[in-house]
């Protein structure tokens, strides 16, 4: 595989994000196969490398073709926005909503011009989004929204896990209340395709059961019987290699074993309590769907700790590789 350029905006400054980039930037593992492009602002990142004591260089560039893409070297397209400064670690600013936003935007419009092959995002703040009066919800809204792009899934991985989730920000009750057969059949589909996009070929997917033993055939739910087997049906008429449903205590651990190649969770806590018990620092998210490849850290802004030296990088490292290895196949 050929190196390829991943842009790494820093986020949130008033969180962890720089300390995470500057933390993994020092790596000299990262540099074997990525080249790694940071977008963010030139003070922040002086301040993050002052917080962690590591010693590397600033190479600010304006033109991606101007990066070095050595180790011991960061590349930075500085868009001095904000001064990294003056930004309070662990407190909701404005300045740091909206230069976080300018940060995702330019590493969009970088993917977009092929200039870089990925983009692999740290932490923002919602309150600081909404304080800056941005009005996006997060990452995948915010990255939908620039590219034009209808509805791009979230799915997780650790090690050889994969997650797609039906529902995510929603309560219990309404989530439940979200699986009909329809909206069922269609993800199974929109899945199977997602992962051919990742360069899985004929994909096996599993589908959780939403009550426990998967209902039991009625006993303990109708869900299963009288949603989820007749879209799980109709799927396996179009192609789709589809199981299911299957008892949620048990499909994650068989998918880890390799018997699938991904599973669909039906709520949020479902997929992510089974993902984050695997490796909680590996567990990684992936925005599918995007004309580019997107993963993150699955951590917050970690306000309580930014600023201390503290943060452990692994997350952004996991996040900068499965990038490199995505963009190599994504279509």
């Amino acid at each position: 595989m050929s190196k390829k350029i991943v842009a790494i905006p820093i986020g949130d400054i008033a969180g962890v994000g720089p300390e995470i980039v500057v933390k993994s930037l020092n790596k000299k593992i990262i540099y074997d196969k990525v080249n790694p492009l940071v977008v963010g602002e030139l003070r922040a990142i002086k301040r993050a490398l002052e917080v962690t004591n590591i010693n590397l260089e600033i190479n600010v560039v304006d033109k991606v073709e101007k990066a070095k893409f050595e180790f011991g070297t960061i590349d930075l397209i500085d868009l001095n926005n904000v001064n990294g400064y003056e930004i309070k670690f662990g407190e909701v600013q404005a300045k740091a909503g909206k230069s976080a936003f300018e940060f995702i935007k330019k590493s969009v419009e970088l993917a977009g011009e092929h200039k870089v092959d990925a983009i692999a995002t740290t932490p923002i703040n919602k309150e600081a989004l909404k304080a800056a009066k941005i009005n996006y919800i997060g990452h995948t809204e915010i990255l939908a929204g620039l590219t034009g792009t209808g509805d791009p899934m979230t799915m997780f991985q650790v090690r050889n896990l994969r997650v797609f989730f039906l529902t995510r920000h929603l309560s219990l009750k309404d989530a439940v209340s979200s699986v009909k057969k329809d909206k069922v059949y269609e993800y199974i589909l929109k899945c199977s395709k997602g992962l051919m996009q990742l360069g899985v070929k004929n994909p096996r997917i599993a589908i959780a059961g939403l009550n426990p033993h998967a209902g039991e055939h009625g006993l303990f739910g109708m869900e299963e019987v009288e949603e989820i087997v007749p879209a799980v049906e109709a799927a396996r008429e179009k192609g789709i290699d589809i199981e299911g449903p299957i008892g949620a205590d048990s499909v994650f651990y068989k998918a880890l074993k390799g018997t699938y190649d991904a599973v669909i969770s039906l709520y949020h806590d479902q997929g992510h309590i089974a993902t984050k018990m695997v490796d909680f620092e590996k567990t990684i998210s992936i925005t599918v769907g995007l004309p580019f490849i997107r993963t993150s850290v699955d951590h917050g802004t970690a306000f309580d700790i930014a600023g201390k030296n503290i943060v452990s990088p692994v997350s952004m490292e996991e996040a900068i590789k499965l990038a490199y290895e995505y963009a190599e196949v994504y279509k």
